[in-house]
């Protein structure tokens, strides 16, 4: 049973929304983020990433950079840069991407419902991240990117959500990139009524996006009960902002893989090893993108090959070890590469699938020896993988579009 709740939203003036809606902060090294503040001064980043105000020397995670960030967000309030609602809502947010859309519902999901399970999770967080995140949270108070979520449809939802969006929108703007962004209110009580029960009726929410802002709400969260005494639970802090899509309008991109050097092996040596496991086919300068699990396209020394897992190395049968991405990790990367933990090895890189086959070229031409094209994860394998109480390999998933931040605030 799934709790989420509507919320007084700190939002951008409608006039400003395009202007002040940015990628996730992770999208970008310091040095892109900077570029694109200076190119959009408006730009949700410069809290985001509030380090880009500050000369090179000065570290992400300095304090000085949180209490910058939490200056910035109060001087937007001040200026009538951002408004807050006057009453608790919940609000649709329409993404527009080549012609597909997908919509979702702008709401606050509980943190208890993170520590008991309802929402569920299939990647590792790694502390430092997340303490950079609890960092901003705490001391701007306030919860300023969406987590992706999202679950198994229901069409009462969609009923109501698709009658909405035929009202006048709150927020419309196509995007640098190219993608739509649409966002409409719902706020009459029948309707906020409909939504909450209906989701009360749903057994699991999983993460899709954002392990580790989730995590770093949920521990704020935690943190404030701590420090405040007689809590009710009914406390902003108790819950984090989010966007819940139902599963089957979501787009997941494969993650790819480029490594540094071959291990010590020769061309030859390395095609041989790599034989024992998979079946090759070379295939020239004709770049590969996979058609189904099981295969992988590799780019090695100015040629492509298609891959396809030999049958008795499968793991049908197991949620994890059944991946594509497991497959190629156990496989071809630790078996004959070496890489044993991609969390921290430094000779392996991802890329993200929008990127394309084309940035895996270039990849291997400036500074990698070999690429590989996945097949992407299905958002099945994703909830099934949840459902078991297990986790991906790292990178397992590249979802499209990206959700923007600045767009929904929540103050805690």
């Amino acid at each position: 049973m799934a709790m989420i709740k509507p919320f007084k939203a700190v939002r951008p003036a409608e006039d400003l929304a395009e202007k002040i809606a940015a990628l996730p902060y992770d999208v970008y090294n310091r040095e892109e983020a900077k570029e694109e503040i200076t190119r959009e001064p408006h730009s949700f980043l410069k809290i985001d990433r509030a380090e880009t105000n500050f000369p090179e020397h000065v570290s992400t995670y300095d304090t000085a950079v949180y209490e910058k960030a939490k200056d910035l967000l109060e001087d937007m309030l001040i200026n009538g840069e951002f408004v807050t609602e006057g009453e608790e809502c919940f609000y649709i947010y329409e993404l527009i991407m080549e012609g597909r859309s997908q919509t979702g519902l702008v709401a606050c999901a509980s943190i208890d419902d993170y520590i008991s399970g309802v929402i569920k999770r299939h990647e590792n967080t790694r502390t430092d991240k997340e303490l950079d995140r609890i960092n901003h949270i705490d001391i701007c108070n306030a919860q300023t990117g969406p987590i992706f979520l999202t679950y198994r449809g229901s069409d009462r939802v969609k009923e109501l959500i698709d009658r909405k969006k035929q009202i006048e929108k709150l927020y419309g703007f196509t995007s640098s990139d190219g993608i739509t962004h649409n966002i409409w209110k719902l706020d009459r009580e029948i309707e906020v009524n409909c939504i909450k029960e209906e989701f009360e009726q749903i057994s699991a929410v999983y993460i899709a996006d954002g392990h580790h802002r989730a995590a770093s709400a949920v521990k704020v969260g935690l943190k404030r009960r701590e420090e405040q005494q007689g809590y009710t639970g009914k406390e902003e802090f108790n819950f984090f902002l989010s966007v819940l899509f139902p599963a089957e309008e979501l787009l997941i991109m494969p993650y790819n893989r480029v490594i540094k050097d071959l291990n010590g092996y020769t061309e030859e040596e390395f095609l041989k090893k790599v034989a024992e496991y998979f079946t090759l086919e070379e295939l020239g300068s004709n770049a590969y993108a996979p058609k189904e699990k099981g295969e992988y396209g590799m780019y090695l020394e100015n040629k492509w090959y298609k891959l396809i897992i030999s049958k008795e190395n499968r793991k049908d049968n197991d949620p994890v070890a059944g991946l594509d991405v497991s497959l190629l990790q156990d496989n071809l990367l630790e078996n004959i590469l070496g890489i044993k933990d991609p969390r921290s090895d430094k000779r392996i890189d991802f890329v993200g699938g929008i990127r394309g086959l084309d940035e895996l070229e270039r990849r291997v031409a400036e500074d990698m020896s070999v690429a590989f094209s996945l097949y992407p994860t299905s958002i099945k394998e994703l909830m099934d993988v949840s459902d078991a109480g297990e986790l991906m390999p790292p990178k397992s998933t590249w979802f499209e579009p990206k959700l923007r931040s600045g767009l929904f605030l929540h103050k805690i």
